[in-house]
């Protein structure tokens, strides 16, 4: 809505706008929507306030109060408004060097910065760049028009300036001699390929023509040769049963579903509904598929690509374009007053439209990567809960995934309907280029054109690859970059090694990961997957640098799928005399144990270790760890209600897997105290929160004296710990991202199911919050902003809290 300044107006200049209003109204009226609707330009508001028009002199600089000005002076006529304060002594740390901020004790430097600044803070003026520009044949109707570069994003299985040009995504790799289908790839397919996305069909000449037939549900699959072996598929040998209409073999193609479900007649159990859009046992319900923000409301999901309205485009169909009516502009960009430029009013056009909204730094621009990045990664995957948080039921509900991974997925969204974000590259404190790495590197080999042949198999060296590219393309298209050679650029790495694999070229920047790991200790790639170890990639293409730098660079926690049990029963919360044992750690120990990961690497030998001294059930050989005890648990085995284990304990176990794992996020959602086994290698935020004040670290040197360690910790600090558990534990939390569903399914759907219910009575700061509270503080306190010229922006701040330069 329009702030309604009221100025004093001389009669000429009401007379003034209100011929503009009237040419613009004729414009409106046969040119409609190249101008914004005038809801928002009525006659009205005119008589209320004097609306800045573009061309206009004098005072209309003087009506943004605080901003920059055209000579690039900022007004600083508020900067007394706040008293001065000496952060060190009104903000001094506590006795674990930490000071609290929102509930949270971070180290001592930041947490008092945070404290005296990020929590005074207050909204200026931006001007919001609202795009005008038009493509090539309006896209041909096979892709979304980015209105800010004037570029298509083509749909799958186009491509081209205007998206005229149809790609053919084969299915299968050339035929050899003893593989009729070409060598294996998970897109393989014997029956129809449609080649816009390389996936298998059923096809036409059977009952249900549209159903998929993926991967081995098409090939014969071969008895196992070895009592309790696996089966295998035969990549050689197409199974026509899955066409046969004979109720006693195993067709697929042309069941009926009431009869499938019935039971009465024979399915082969290696086809499935794996494709999203689809639910059912026969893939008899076309659901929603899963796009980002679910195209905000202004938009159709299709497969994973969002086919935006008219007026609306980027990834989530987020942002408006000049075409958009106003009253429909997400809450991010409600304008206090719009510019119309002149050429608008004399010609009748308009590329481009200015409005001036109220945003709290940091504020923060996204780029509009092409789809090959993001969309069609997640239109074109084989497998549904693949590299995202969650999918859609028969209802159109939602269901959580348990994908780790799906973090990548939270922080996108929310960083895209965040407060934070802005349209205006000039006035941002920090560029997210969002690649989409977990779609990536779970979809190596998805299909021919996602090959790893020229990786040699290395999934690490692919998503290289795909960084480089995106980094080529934001320095084409946009002039960010060199201003800081990058420095203010962020990039998220969600995979096992981080962004160990990340290209030399985006290493200045900073880096979102889940695998901290400095390199002081664990050298080189420590992951025992083959296919993403790092160490033979070049250093013409990596470069020399270690995975994760705490100077610059972040932890963030792992998604975890939003639990309305533990929620209810308020595990976090949990007091000290309902934790009886006194540590725990339940999971793959290794080759020693049944079901246990073969290779030696793994976990780096450190949940070898500690499960030498303290297993709590019989390894292969029946033994029992050289130190085991009743109150301790160290074991393979499931557990039945692992939540409930977690917060029956005052100690859990935080190690590797085959690089980061979940389990930091495990033990603080339930409330327990993490102990840390792993050297040189950071937690989520435990370069900015104070790791004394809620958790333990222990040397891997330490392993056979950690129980001897634990039990001299007092009960005092003991409760200490806990308690401050329960203060940070939503900071490990997706919340907003999960909101943010809860609120869409609510106005798509009507429904507002338990889990919404319960997460909306969370209170507190979250995983995302954190991170911008994060970006706040080094906007003013990295050291390389402190070395460049000033900035010559309307912080929010009182002075105390600008960096001196």
């Amino acid at each position: 809505m329009f702030s309604l300044q009221k100025w004093k107006c001389s009669w000429s200049l009401a007379a003034t706008i209100a011929a503009i209003l009237a040419v613009v109204s004729v414009v409106h009226l046969f040119l409609y929507p190249l101008v914004p609707p005038l809801d928002y330009l009525s006659i009205s508001q005119a008589q209320n306030a004097c609306l800045p028009i573009n061309g206009t002199t004098g005072d209309s600089e003087k009506y943004v109060s605080g901003m920059e000005s055209k000579e690039g002076i900022t007004d600083n006529s508020n900067e007394d408004s706040h008293p001065v304060v000496d952060l060190n002594a009104q903000y001094p740390a506590d006795s674990h060097n930490a000071v609290t901020y929102r509930g949270a004790p971070w180290k001592a430097v930041i947490g008092r910065w945070l404290s005296g600044c990020d929590s005074n803070i207050s909204a200026v003026e931006i001007v919001e760049k609202i795009g005008g520009n038009s493509c090539k044949n309006e896209c041909s109707g096979q892709g979304i028009c980015n209105r800010d570069l004037g570029q298509c994003r083509c749909f799958h299985g186009f491509s081209g300036e205007g998206c005229s040009e149809k790609q053919q995504l084969n299915c299968n790799y050339p035929a050899l001699e003893n593989l009729p289908y070409g060598r294996w790839v998970v897109s393989i397919c014997p029956a129809y390929c449609d080649t816009s996305r390389a996936m298998c069909f059923c096809g036409e000449g059977t009952k249900y023509p549209n159903r998929p037939a993926p991967e081995s549900c098409g090939f014969r699959i071969n008895k196992p040769t070895e009592p309790d072996g696996p089966h295998l598929a035969d990549w050689a040998v197409a199974d026509r049963d899955i066409f046969t209409t004979n109720s006693s073999v195993p067709g697929w193609c042309n069941v009926d579903p009431a009869e499938g479900y019935a039971a009465t007649v024979s399915i082969k159990e290696a086809c499935d509904c794996k494709y999203d859009g689809l639910w059912g046992r026969f893939c008899e319900t076309p659901v929603q598929s899963v796009c980002i923000n679910q195209c905000s409301g202004h938009g159709h999901c299709r497969g994973g690509f969002c086919q935006c309205e008219n007026g609306w485009y980027g990834v989530d169909c987020s942002v408006p374009s000049v075409l958009s009516s106003i009253g429909q502009w997400p809450k991010w960009l409600r304008p206090g007053h719009i510019d119309v430029p002149d050429s608008a009013q004399l010609t009748g056009t308009l590329s481009n439209l200015n409005a001036v909204v109220q945003k709290k730094r940091p504020l923060i621009y996204v780029y509009d990567l092409p789809p090959d990045f993001n969309s069609l990664l997640l239109e074109g995957r084989h497998f549904k809960m693949e590299c995202v948080n969650r999918i859609y039921d028969d209802r159109n509900a939602t269901i959580w995934s348990e994908q780790l991974y799906g973090a990548q997925m939270a922080i996108y969204e929310s960083m895209l309907a965040s407060p934070q974000r802005t349209l205006n590259g000039d006035e941002a404190d920090f560029f997210f280029v969002p690649v989409l790495d977990s779609c990536i590197i779970t979809r190596a080999d998805d299909a021919p054109h996602l090959s790893m042949q020229d990786h040699h198999g290395l999934r690490s060296s692919l998503t290289l690859e795909f960084y480089k590219k995106a980094y080529e393309h934001i320095m084409l298209q946009y002039p960010y970059w060199n201003r800081t050679a990058g420095k203010d650029h962020i990039w998220i790495f969600s995979w096992d090694e981080g962004a160990c694999y990340a290209p030399k070229e985006i290493w200045n920047s900073m880096m979102l990961v889940h695998w901290g790991n400095t390199n002081s200790k664990h050298n080189g790639s420590t992951t025992a997957y083959w296919a993403d170890n790092w160490n033979t990639i070049s250093a013409e293409r990596r470069g020399n640098h270690p995975c994760f730098d705490p100077d610059k660079d972040l932890v963030l926690p792992a998604w975890k799928r939003p639990d309305e049990g533990s929620l209810t029963a308020k595990y976090w919360a949990r007091p000290r005399e309902e934790r009886k044992t006194l540590f725990y750690f339940n999971g793959n120990l290794g080759p020693a144990y049944e079901h246990g990961r073969p290779e030696a690497t793994y976990s780096m030998g450190i949940r070898q270790k500690v499960a030498e001294e303290f297993g709590s059930s019989p390894n292969k050989e029946g033994k029992l760890g050289k130190q085991h005890a009743k109150d301790v648990v160290v074991t393979s085995e499931r557990a039945e209600d692992y939540h409930l284990e977690l917060a029956s304990s005052i100690f859990c176990g935080v190690m590797p897997g085959d690089g980061w794992s979940g389990r930091m996020e495990d033990s603080i959602l339930q409330g327990c105290i993490p102990v840390v086994i792993q050297d040189g290698i950071y937690l989520p935020y435990e370069n900015v929160l104070n790791y004394d004040s809620f958790a333990v670290r222990i040397r891997e040197d330490e392993i056979p004296n950690l129980m001897n360690i634990l039990r001299s910790i007092n009960e005092a600090e003991v409760e200490f710990r806990l308690a401050n558990v329960r203060k940070i534990w939503q900071r490990f939390l997706y919340h907003d991202s999960i909101m943010l569903e809860a609120d869409r399914q609510n106005a798509t759907i009507g429904l507002t199911e338990n889990w919404a219910v319960k997460f909306r009575e969370i209170e507190g700061d979250d995983a995302f919050s954190t991170l911008v509270q994060v970006l706040h503080y080094k906007l003013h306190n990295d050291p390389w902003r402190r070395q460049s010229a000033p900035l010559k922006k309307d912080f929010g701040l009182p002075n105390e809290c600008l960096m001196t330069r």
